[in-house]
């Protein structure tokens, strides 16, 4: 239920809408790598139940579980081949009931990926598609007939690139057609636009949703990439954008179809049937004014959407793992983008820096340096935790996990988007011996393997994730980087986080609905705003360097007759206008006495 309320005081600020979605975190787990209950080597749901304690300290208020359906792993789950099924290495159904229960008992709710751009090629819905030009699931998939070169030669339909390399379509000789694939070959794209399609989504959102899933990610892979489900019409060949590719990038005839927004307002009234909460995932959508026609409060369609200006502002020109230097003035503009509209556009963002696509925060943007992984981490959490939005935890993230070693062989790497584009380098650079170690920099740096190594729950054998073989090495600095000796050490990242969360739920009016506002936005090295609400102000300041920084306290900015609420150091030094910050230092004040007791 969502309801509408005034500022407490007289100002001019506009209604907010309220809601419980708003009022939330989310902690993201990746199953194969959290817990494994039984030494086969691989994360399972009883290994999740074992650690919902653990969660609930934390202090987050929603659950989201990547893929545990029946899978044959082609791409980590994301490839399923039957949605009302779990993938045996993770338990059974009645594991997720068990999950279930025992969320619910803990007041957390239950977020689950939805995954219904493409499906498992082993899906039954596909071998009988495949299975006959006739077969009344065959226009439930995007088959075209193949087009022929000057030569005679036989192509596939368009120019299309999938993203993990290669065409995005596949021939299949019974039939003499190619079908779309935008990811792995083993994972056909559906056809959403056959009324048939949609109706057995809704079918498999019901049947979890009277199991008692509170939501799922769209797109998000929720949700995953759901702004892909509608295609322009007539599949025209790619702008060439990269002239030395033969395949190039599509997105522009699918990321934002005509029909999407009919499809998600369809999904969001069956949402509404059960006071559900929705994320989405929408890749290659950058303007602001097309993404609030998906989450708008009164469009009914998503709650909220992970956008990828952040995590796409280290991708060089010849994409992902090709290095390009990020900026603070870039960092600083993404942010107050999305922030400043979507609070004056009636819409929501969902917060984050890692998921299971994304590498580790401190390693990427700060530094996993041993003096600094523990202060980086928290300066992180601050930047990111009091912003206006919905906070999504990666599981580690709470403990400031880092990237894969520096140290580790290419034979570690089990990502297959990694895996396909090394693959490639190796093909056609084998002799460039800076390119080959440039690329396995990038890969140290942006790889999904470095957000997927095993949770490090404490110092013994395999950071105690199993008793078995790791399905994944685990990072060399578990001994030192591990749960156990986090929980309940204030000065820990888990102890930091869990702080935030308690501050925006002791703050909610400014930290959950109060507005944004960038400070000293030239600045370089620090990342200062404020949130307000009414006659309430909340002032994050943020050093993003591994160097001191004296930060120059703007006009109307007085930091000495503000109450500190959090800081990642156990003072603050001040000289005269100036605060010296320490490396990675962050800190969140109000309006009060800087030597009342921290809260």
């Amino acid at each position: 239920m969502a309801t509408t309320s005034q500022p407490e005081t007289g100002s001019k600020v506009s209604p907010v809408k309220r809601a419980w979605w708003k009022e939330c975190s989310v902690y993201q787990i990746y199953p194969s790598s959290f817990k494994d209950s039984n030494g086969d080597g691989t994360g399972d749901i009883p290994g999740v139940i074992e650690k919902l304690d653990y969660i609930a300290r934390l202090g987050v208020d929603i659950v989201w579980l990547c893929p545990v359906y029946q899978s044959p792993q082609i791409d980590m789950g994301y490839d399923i081949s039957d949605y009302k099924e779990i993938h045996e290495p993770y338990g059974t159904m009645d594991d997720v009931d068990r999950l279930i229960a025992g969320l619910h008992q803990r007041g957390l709710r239950f977020l689950m990926d939805l995954v219904v751009n493409h499906i498992s090629d082993q899906h039954e819905w596909f071998k009988a598609s495949k299975s006959s030009t006739a077969s009344a699931y065959r226009d439930w998939y995007i088959w075209r007939s193949p087009t022929y070169d000057r030569n005679g030669n036989r192509c596939p339909p368009n120019n299309w690139r999938s993203y993990f390399g290669g065409s995005a379509w596949e021939y299949h000789p019974a039939s003499g057609e190619y079908y779309l694939h935008l990811f792995a070959v083993e994972q056909p794209d559906l056809t959403w636009e056959n009324l048939s399609v949609r109706q057995a989504v809704h079918d498999i959102m019901r049947f979890w949703l009277d199991k008692g899933v509170d939501g799922f990610r769209r797109a998000l892979h929720p949700m995953d990439v759901i702004n892909f489900i509608s295609k322009a019409p007539g599949l025209p060949n790619a702008t060439v954008s990269d002239p030395s590719s033969k395949y190039q990038h599509g997105c522009e005839h699918y990321a934002n179809g005509p029909r999407l927004h009919k499809y998600l307002q369809q999904i969001g009234s069956l949402m509404n049937e059960y006071n559900a909460f929705s994320v989405g995932e929408m890749p290659w959508v950058n303007e602001p004014e097309e993404i609030i026609k998906s989450v708008g409060f009164d469009r009914a369609e998503l709650n909220m959407i992970f956008n990828f200006d952040i995590v796409d502002m280290d991708h060089g020109s010849k994409g992902k793992f090709s290095p390009k230097q990020w900026s603070m003035s870039d960092l600083k503009a993404i942010t107050n983008k999305w922030q400043s509209f979507m609070h004056q556009n009636d819409g929501w963002n969902a917060l984050y820096l890692e998921n299971h696509d994304q590498s580790r925060t401190v390693s990427r943007w700060g530094s996993d340096k041993p003096k600094f992984r523990n202060v980086a981490a928290r300066m992180f959490a601050t930047f990111l935790g009091l912003q206006s939005g919905t906070p999504f935890l990666y599981q580690g993230q709470e403990l400031g996990m880092s990237n894969i070693p520096e140290d580790w062989e290419m034979t570690e790497y089990r990502d297959l988007e990694t895996l396909n584009h090394w693959k490639k380098i190796i093909a056609s650079h084998a002799d460039d011996v800076h390119l080959l170690e440039t690329t396995k920099q990038q890969y140290r740096l942006k790889s999904r393997d470095n957000a997927r190594t095993p949770m490090q729950w404490d110092s013994s054998v395999h950071a105690g994730f199993t008793t078995g073989k790791p399905w994944m090495h685990v990072n060399n600095n578990y001994p030192t980087c591990n749960a156990a000796a986090q929980v309940g050490d204030p000065t820990s990242v888990f102890e930091h986080w869990a702080h935030i969360l308690r501050l925006r739920k002791d703050h909610r009016d400014v930290l959950v609905y109060g507005n944004f506002s960038l400070v000293d936005a030239q600045n370089e090295d620090v990342f200062a705003y404020t949130r307000r609400f009414g006659e309430q102000t909340i002032l994050v300041v943020a050093n993003f360097r591994e160097g001191q920084a004296r930060w120059t306290m703007p006009e109307r900015v007085d930091v000495k007759e503000e109450l500190l609420l959090v800081s990642n150091y156990p003072d603050l030094r001040v000289e005269g206008r100036e605060i010296v910050l320490r490396p990675f230092e962050a800190f969140a004040c109000r309006r009060g006495s800087i030597r009342a007791q921290r809260l």
